[in-house]
């Protein structure tokens, strides 16, 4: 058999392992002092068991020591050094510092950016579009305060908001934060960077005009949609371009109110009437992008959808139904190595030639991965490899 073929000296998930840099996770673990007084299990050791649990989708953390057990002698490859024992990982997700994580996550996305981006929609609009939404993933205990009335049984489950920022022209998450889930999506605004030349893009449970007001002090870009009962008056009608597809009903000037501590200032803002004739739907855009054109301001608005599509990716294929702790540090650490597989996954799927669905090429790492398999070379050329290795096994033998 020639094992130039397909096979490799290390097994599927020594691979994914070995896309994280060790200097990575060592520069990481220093500035956020996570190893300080930790004599076995280290950061590296912990990044790389959860990394496991992400992959092999386990439920328990009784599950993850048991089945990483298995693997004693057999770990050099994926480069873990301490085999956890149940009550090790539990405290270890409690203690350590759930940010090391997020700094990891951070530093694989700034050196993969380049693999995962497409500058085709910044080339057209000479902008970067940036999309901004929230998930909330529900809990089974009150360990984070959720919203909504208390059910008749009296259990009320506690819910964690995933807020995440992406590039429009990549498939993962440029900035997380996570809250409770009974914090309020406007509260991220402030945390934003203002910058001429970008465009923030964010649903109508973003709306604040304070915010507002500071993105257009700063020439900062927004696109969303206006509130149902939103007041507001009307300045000017702006004349509205024929297009014959374009959808474009109203183009409006208007002026809204912002309430500070002492004082009310007047904000000038563009409404925009479209109606799609797909979804047979009219939707209002609110924006202060007054020069562009008011069609290419909806088509702006309907890239959103796209973070819409990340988290449903990231639901479905790294599920965050049990989670492997009962204390918010846990949850945030299984919540950030689930985004730190998502992005490996990610580079992968950008890295081939070949085309493969993301939740196909998520499930085939799941059953192989602690096959030696060549990963890239089998993704590339998984039929005419295989097809060979089986002739050369059914060529009568020459003794």
């Amino acid at each position: 058999m020639d094992k130039s073929t397909h096979f490799f000296g290390t097994s599927v998930f020594g691979q994914l392992i070995s896309l994280i840099d060790s200097k990575i996770i060592t520069t990481s673990a220093k500035k956020h002092n996570s190893d300080h007084y930790v004599k076995k299990f280290k950061t590296k050791d912990h990044l790389i068991s959860m990394l496991f649990c992400s992959f092999a989708k386990c439920t328990s953390l009784r599950e993850v020591s048991g089945a990483m057990l298995g693997l004693s002698g057999k770990t050099k490859h994926f480069q873990l050094n301490h085999i956890p024992k149940k009550s090790t990982l539990s405290d270890s997700n409690k203690r350590r510092d759930c940010d090391v994580f997020g700094e990891i996550y951070n530093k694989l996305l700034k050196q993969y950016g380049h693999y995962i981006s497409d500058s085709r929609i910044k080339d057209v609009i000479n902008k970067q579009v940036e999309i901004i939404d929230s998930s909330t993933i529900s809990l089974f205990k009150d360990i984070l305060k959720c919203v909504g009335r208390h059910p008749k049984t009296g259990k009320k489950k506690g819910g964690i908001k995933l807020h995440a920022t992406i590039n429009v022209d990549e498939t993962a998450p440029k900035m997380v934060w996570l809250t409770s889930a009974a914090t309020h999506d406007h509260v991220l605004l402030n945390s934003l960077k203002h910058n001429a030349n970008t465009i923030y893009v964010f649903d109508k449970g973003y709306n604040d005009y304070k915010a507002f007001d500071k993105f257009s002090q700063t020439d900062t870009g927004f696109v969303t949609r206006i509130k149902d009962n939103a007041a507001y008056k009307t300045l000017n009608d702006c004349k509205i371009e024929e297009h014959i597809h374009s959808g474009v009903e109203k183009d409006e000037i208007i002026e809204v109110q912002v309430k500070y501590e002492n004082n009310t200032r007047p904000l000038k803002l563009r409404k925009v009437q479209f109606y799609d004739r797909n979804l047979k739907r009219r939707f209002e855009f609110l924006t202060n992008l007054f020069e562009m054109r008011a069609d290419l301001i909806a088509a702006i608005y309907k890239l959103r959808w796209q973070i819409e599509l990340l988290f449903k990716q990231l639901k479905q294929n790294f599920p965050l139904k049990y989670f492997l702790g009962d204390n918010e540090n846990a949850i945030k650490i299984q919540i950030y190595c689930a985004l730190i597989a998502n992005l490996l996954m990610t580079v992968i799927q950008k890295t081939l030639k070949r085309k493969w669905a993301f939740s196909n090429l998520v499930s085939f790492c799941k059953i192989h991965l602690f096959n030696y398999i060549h990963l890239f070379r089998f993704l590339e050329h998984p039929d005419k490899d295989w097809q060979k290795t089986y002739d050369e096994l059914m060529q009568p033998s020459l003794f």
